[in-house]
């Protein structure tokens, strides 16, 4: 009978874990907006431990503040280590906390590092032989590897014994610490040999075998690296202490105080909730503590959804889909996802298709996986014209992550999805916007605490990477199957959520969810463009630059590359003697646009740099790359709509991005002008006029502006004669002017000197009309005063529907970053006011006119505040009129929604 191994005490390097967690998730954050990246890293880390060595004692260390020893032998130990960011430093209270309540002992030792504590238990532990396993992702940690001590990092899931540590760095453990003196280390500023690298240090030690060798032989090192090694032989020494890790630490704590643990099921419930760590919560909820009080470390989640394990089925076979698709029917709500052969929804062939209805049980469907000796599958016309009637019908409900794709692709084999009934990526956005990315793999590492099949990890990358169809089955299939099952469990998280904060529901419910479609109709339809008017504009481009270029020579007085960040440094600041307004961050002059926009106020050739820099952009981005962009098989261009991009709510689009053409500008105007109506066809462009300063009203309720727009006067004359005191009809033109700037300034949390820059007056003056603004609208500046507060007592701010900014920088201990929070705070709710409206009038006049209208008009593009619809010339005064009264009645305000629509051949005349 062969004895029972004793399992191993496990040593947790948290400080380790901390940085790399917090670097290696994306940034995290609950709804209060506090951060978790961290939280939610080192935990899972702790927690797979546990699983990976059930029955193992363990002990998690962490840095204390303050200096170590290190400091004493060397001033400038660590000097050169930034500070702790403030969003991780916020993080290692929670983390300490969680660590208690699992019931594992925490040490946190003055005067020496979290290595040294880990030094001092490995070496107990291996003094009485006992075996240690020592997570870590620390390279200096190589030095503790003996018989007795492994090193593992939990990251990326690697051990390292006495061969591995060999095997890695080509010497053996008690040769690493000569190893880290010779090499130094940049981090914490040990100085080690100059221009040593990992290659020649193991070449001295394979030769000499440790440091005081290698010194005494440094005469017989040629070349420049042994002037350095013999410079370096009085501080090596030193080097090699300060990179030794401390064996014999005075430790109140020790191996035979290691008890077992018991785990405060209450406290930790209570920390998961705080940081909303939801599937931890469940896990507890359901009576599934990592260990049930029990005597050892191992954790049992088989009740946790999130932990069973998974069924994913490949269906290659007639009956099992026919099984399936009845199951399909009588679920109430079912996952569903496409795999396709591209990200572009035009071009995209659907190769699979997956389903689930239950959490850890999902199907694949492969029918157009093609790679040479691909196994047979399912006829593609065959599956999809079983599943058409199902997916068409807008009673079965179906869920998604980002089902306007899925939609869109399936448009082209002939499938009209209807039933969309929940998105996860929406969901996600309307709960935070700013808390995650929104994509799959994100959502599963922060809702679920699963680390997802990666794409490139089955697929590759660069340009190697592979299309779904010539990945094989084997690795296909569950990942596919994987994306449905998540997708689903990441409903059961987020729903919960949305349903129980603030009227997130009505939000998602009411705006987001119901545009899915609205766009998704819009995307197909494209739009048409005029290439021959766009090749005219960029040959018109052209010639400009030149002309600009020409003048920019004249200018610096001799020629040079006017896209080179390095000789414009050169002309700027060496040559003409500018003013540096800003640093790069390796401390050169910066030639960054907002730089040269503020140089532009005094200097000619800043502005012709800037003039010819918004050319070329307009050129590359718009009039070579539309034409281009033209579909082959439909004849117009066909942008993406995204929903879940901005933090305000505003929809943004790329391939083309639509929302970048700039509005008042003449060559915006001519790039307007390539967008044509069809024969037979004009173009309609309906816009909100100067509705954020609406909302504005509405939102503070002053008297002095309600009335303004009330009366229908012009809101920028009618500021201009409270502000300079004069009567409406004597306001001048360039009254007006200044008083749009200030109206539209301060909506945007405009300074005082912001103010001036852009009205060209004295700081002085300008904060003179701010003052004067205030004195006459009263109410805007208590509003912004209020706003202000509750974005620092809440860490969110409103839209008149109740959609939620979160704001992680309100409280932040930079000055700067706080300010620009608050100016964020100020303009959010109504810019995501206007952008909840829009979204709300283009589901109402979708809907209108696919009842009543659909042979007559097309909605094709929205940009800002303004929808552009494809209308019948027959049909163009009562579209037109039926377009404005929807619009105008998609919001109820204090103050009337004033539609303003226009006509024309291309959309510039209809603008």
């Amino acid at each position: 009978m062969t004895q029972q191994q004793t399992p191993p005490v496990v040593l947790v390097d948290g400080s380790s874990y901390l940085f790399r967690a917090y670097h290696a998730l994306p940034p995290l954050m609950t709804s209060k907006s506090h951060p978790t990246g961290a939280i939610k890293g080192v935990i899972s880390m702790i927690r797979k431990l546990e699983q990976d060595f059930p029955g193992s004692k363990m002990v998690v260390v962490f840095d204390a503040k303050g200096k170590t020893f290190r400091n004493d032998l060397y001033e400038d130990y660590k000097a050169t280590r930034p500070p702790m960011p403030d969003d991780l430093a916020v993080q290692i209270q929670p983390i300490h906390d969680m660590v208690r309540a699992m019931g594992l002992p925490l040490l946190i030792v003055s005067g020496v590092e979290a290595d040294d504590v880990i030094g001092t238990l490995a070496h107990e532990a291996t003094s009485k032989g006992i075996d240690v396993v020592v997570s870590t992702g620390d390279k200096d940690m190589a030095q503790l590897v003996s018989d007795h001590v492994t090193l593992i990092n939990t990251m990326t899931d690697t051990r390292m014994d006495r061969d591995g540590v060999v095997e890695k760095f080509g010497i053996g453990p008690d040769q690493i610490v000569d190893y880290l003196a010779l090499v130094g280390d940049k981090v914490d500023n040990i100085p080690g040999v100059n221009k040593c690298g990992p290659k020649t240090a193991v070449k001295w030690l394979q030769t000499w075998d440790n440091l005081d060798n290698i010194i005494e032989h440094s005469d017989e090192v040629k070349g420049k690296i042994g002037e350095y090694l013999r410079e370096a032989t009085e501080t090596l020494p030193l080097s090699r202490q300060l990179a030794t890790i401390k064996t014999d630490v005075d430790l109140e704590f020790g191996l035979e105080d290691l008890k077992l643990r018991t785990q405060d099921d209450s406290q930790l419930l209570e920390l998961f909730r705080e940081y909303e760590l939801r599937s931890w919560i469940a896990e507890l909820e359901n009576g599934d503590s990592a260990d049930e009080k029990s005597t050892d470390n191992a954790v049992d989640n088989s009740s946790n959804p999130a932990s069973k394990e998974k069924t994913y089925t490949v269906v290659t076979d007639q009956a099992e889909l026919d099984s399936w698709i009845d199951r399909l029917k009588k679920a109430p709500l079912f996952a569903f996802d496409t795999e396709t052969t591209s990200l572009r929804y035009m071009d995209a062939d659907v190769v699979g298709v997956s389903f689930a209805i239950e959490p850890g049980e999902a199907a694949y469907v492969p029918f157009g996986h093609d790679y040479m000796g691909a196994p047979e599958q399912l006829d593609r016309d065959t599956v999809l014209s079983q599943l058409k009637p199902l997916l068409e019908d807008p009673k079965k409900a179906k869920l998604g992550q980002n089902l306007k794709y899925d939609k869109n692709v399936l448009a082209n084999h002939g499938i009209n999805l209807n039933g969309i009934a929940e998105d996860t990526m929406l969901e996600s956005y309307v709960l935070n916007s700013v808390g995650s990315r929104h994509d799959m793999d994100s959502l599963a590492m922060q809702y679920l605490g699963e680390q997802t099949i990666t794409f490139e990890s089955i697929a590759g990358k660069g340009a190697k990477q592979l299309t779904f169809n010539q990945i094989e089955l084997e690795q296909a299939g569950p990942y596919a199957a994987e994306d449905a099952d998540i997708t689903l469990r990441l409903h059961q998280a987020l729903r919960p959520q949305l349903e129980k904060t603030g009227r997130l529901q009505e939000v998602y419910e009411k705006i987001d969810l119901p545009l899915v479609p609205v766009l998704s109709r819009m995307e197909q339809r494209g739009a048409m463009i005029s290439a021959s008017t766009l090749r005219k504009h960029s040959q018109e481009l052209a010639e400009r630059m030149a002309e600009l270029e020409k003048e920019a020579h004249e200018e610096a007085g001799e020629s040079f590359n006017l896209g080179s960040p390095k000789q414009l440094q050169a002309i700027f600041y060496d040559k003409m003697g500018l003013p540096v307004v800003k640093k790069t961050p390796k401390g050169a002059p910066s030639t960054a646009e907002p730089v040269l926009q503020e140089l532009a106020h005094e200097h000619t050739l800043p502005r012709l740099i800037l003039e010819h820099r918004s050319l070329s952009k307009l050129k590359s981005t718009y009039t070579d790359t539309l034409p281009e962009l033209i579909h082959h098989r439909t004849g117009r261009i066909h942008t993406s709509y995204h929903q879940a991009v901005t933090a305000t709510g505003r929809l943004s689009s790329s391939e083309p991005n639509l929302q970048n053409i700039p509005i008042r500008s003449e060559q915006g105007r001519r790039i307007r002008q390539a967008f044509v109506a069809p024969e037979g066809y004009k173009l309609v462009a309906a816009d909100y006029s100067q509705i954020e300063l609406r909302i504005m009203a509405h939102l503070s309720g002053d008297k002095g502006l309600l009335t303004a727009f009330e009366k229908g006067e012009d809101i920028h004359r009618a500021t201009a004669a409270e502000v300079f005191g004069v009567a409406v009809d004597d306001v001048s033109g360039d009254q007006r002017r200044s008083a749009k700037a200030i109206n539209f300034g301060l909506i945007y949390g405009m300074s005082a000197f912001g103010l001036s820059r852009q009205l060209d007056v004295g700081r002085h003056q300008a904060q003179e009309y701010i003052d004067r603004y205030f004195e006459r609208y009263p109410a805007v500046l208590k509003y912004m005063d209020n706003i202000r507060k509750q974005a620092h007592d809440d860490g969110y701010v409103e839209t008149f529907y109740g959609r939620r900014l979160y704001l992680p920088e309100i409280n932040a201990r930079n000055k700067q970053m706080q300010q620009a929070a608050e100016r964020t705070a100020i303009n959010a709710p109504m810019q995501g006011t206007a952008a909840d409206i829009i979204k709300r009038a283009m589901v109402s006049v979708e809907d209108w006119l696919q009842e009543h209208h659909q042979d007559d008009a097309r909605m094709i593009l929205q940009v800002h505040d303004e929808l552009i619809l494809e209308v019948r010339e027959s049909a163009v005064d009562t579209i037109r009129e039926g377009l404005e009264k929807r619009m105008s009645a998609a919001a109820s305000l204090d103050v009337p929604l004033l539609v303003e629509a226009g006509v024309g051949n291309n959309w510039d005349e209809a603008h």
